[in-house]
């Protein structure tokens, strides 16, 4: 990672720094597109192809037995059982109190007003699967779900070797998951937005991806025969905010372990101190050679840098600016701030509030806004999950009441069978 000082670096430099990693997005629709026709189109036939020649599918039955889940489940190592069972509650403590309640008012004498919310009914949850399944994310979509009250929640993931882990057959128990589909990538989003002949169609997917996953989930999103989604989700990335009290080590550590995710991840250290940033890169160096998935992170420091700032206001301005999906402030009395953040998709505070803690066990949700995207929408939430409805009841009293309003308003917008469909009822008062 280079080094850079704020104050000696040109307008030009630090807009190409804060700039996300470009994603070949044309070049991702133009391959995921005739999939999703043909899923569209022809349903499992199709499916069945690319599972097999994407997949490695094995015959024709990509539907995980429920028995085989249970039986799966009944082999996980015991310390992992505890440790799913220990971030599933915290999980499910911390979402419990987002379930939205209803409302009811009246607005004026004689009209009244409510909202109430439901579960959406049908949802699809895509697990990143394969050589890196991601269990922890069937925990942090499957349990909002579960509290939403979703009737029906499908589960979509690419099987290593055919054969759902005990991982993930536990997380999928705890989540009360009936539905298992082994198949991933974009035939998986096909899938659950168009349905075909042995599966239902569902009417939302959620769930993180690569770049073919996320053209695909687009692409659905406005295709009236699809389904929405939950967000377009980018490259990981990480922005640490930290000052000479910061242990360098563990600030290394932070920015290496979300640099693994992928070699499009951005990681980023904004700190006022020079001597801090030169140990973090030297940090950084020595701990990365031991590291599995050193080659993917080499390729993510390429677009991560340090930058220094006079001071850690200006780190937390510019912080507000990049709008990171993560962001830790590892620095003396970083409470004093907190109400000076305004956009990110989850903040860390403190030395010991190390990002990993979040992505698996704190109990706030890790699927999380990328690309900016926090500046206008927050982080997977029970209320996802469901749908709010209005209703209204007017009374003779209330209609007479605001029946002039509505004619006078429809009528300047030359909307006049609105204004009709009011004096139409009026007529017999007149």
């Amino acid at each position: 990672m280079k080094i850079y000082t704020y104050n000696k670096t040109s307008n030009q430099t630090i807009e190409r720094l804060f700039s996300r990693t470009a994603i070949n997005n044309e070049r991702a629709i133009k391959t995921v597109k005739p999939i999703l026709e043909d899923i569209k189109q022809k349903g499992n036939k199709a499916l069945i192809k690319y599972a097999k020649k994407y997949d490695g599918l094995r015959g024709k039955n990509f539907l995980v037995p429920r028995n085989t889940i249970i039986n799966a489940a009944k082999k996980i190592d015991k310390e992992l059982k505890e440790a799913i069972d220990t971030a599933a509650n915290n999980i499910y403590n911390f979402h419990k109190y987002q379930k939205p309640n209803g409302y009811s008012i009246e607005t004026t004498k004689g009209i009244k007003c409510k909202k109430i919310f439901l579960p959406i009914e049908n949802v699809g949850l895509y697990i990143p699967g394969g050589s890196a399944e991601l269990f922890s994310t069937l925990l942090m979509l499957g349990i909002p779900a579960k509290i939403a009250g979703c009737k029906r929640v499908i589960v979509t993931s690419k099987l290593n070797d055919n054969k759902i882990s005990p991982q993930m057959a536990y997380a999928a128990l705890k989540c009360n998951i009936t539905e298992f589909y082994n198949i991933g990538g974009a035939q998986a989003i096909g899938m659950m937005a168009y349905g075909t002949e042995s599966i239902k169609k569902v009417d939302k997917i959620f769930g993180p991806g690569n770049q073919y996953v996320t053209a695909a989930k687009s692409l659905v999103s406005i295709d009236s025969s699809g389904c929405t989604i939950d967000m377009l989700a980018g490259p990981s990335e990480l922005l640490i905010i930290a000052d000479k009290f910061a242990n360098a080590a563990h600030v290394a550590a932070d920015l290496l372990s979300q640099a693994e995710h992928g070699a499009d991840s951005q990681v980023i250290l904004i700190t006022d101190d020079f001597n801090l940033a030169r140990q973090v890169k030297d940090e950084m160096e020595k701990q990365v050679s031991s590291l599995p998935r050193r080659k993917i992170i080499t390729e993510s420091l390429k677009s991560s840098f340090i930058l220094v700032v006079t001071k850690i206001e200006d780190a937390v301005t510019l912080s507000n600016i990049y709008a990171p999906e993560h962001l830790i402030l590892n620095f003396k009395n970083a409470k004093r701030l907190i109400n000076k953040i305004k956009n990110a998709g989850s903040v860390f505070i403190g030395r010991y509030s190390t990002e990993s803690i979040g992505d698996y066990a704190s109990g706030t949700n890790h699927s999380l806004p990328t690309m900016g995207y926090s500046k206008s929408v927050g982080g997977v939430s029970v209320e996802s999950f469901m749908k709010g409805i209005t209703f209204q009841e007017v009374s003779k009293e209330g209609f007479k009441k605001i029946s002039r309003t509505v004619i006078k308003m429809a009528e300047e917008e030359k909307l006049n069978a609105h204004a009709n469909a009011v004096k139409i009822r009026m007529a017999k008062w007149t």
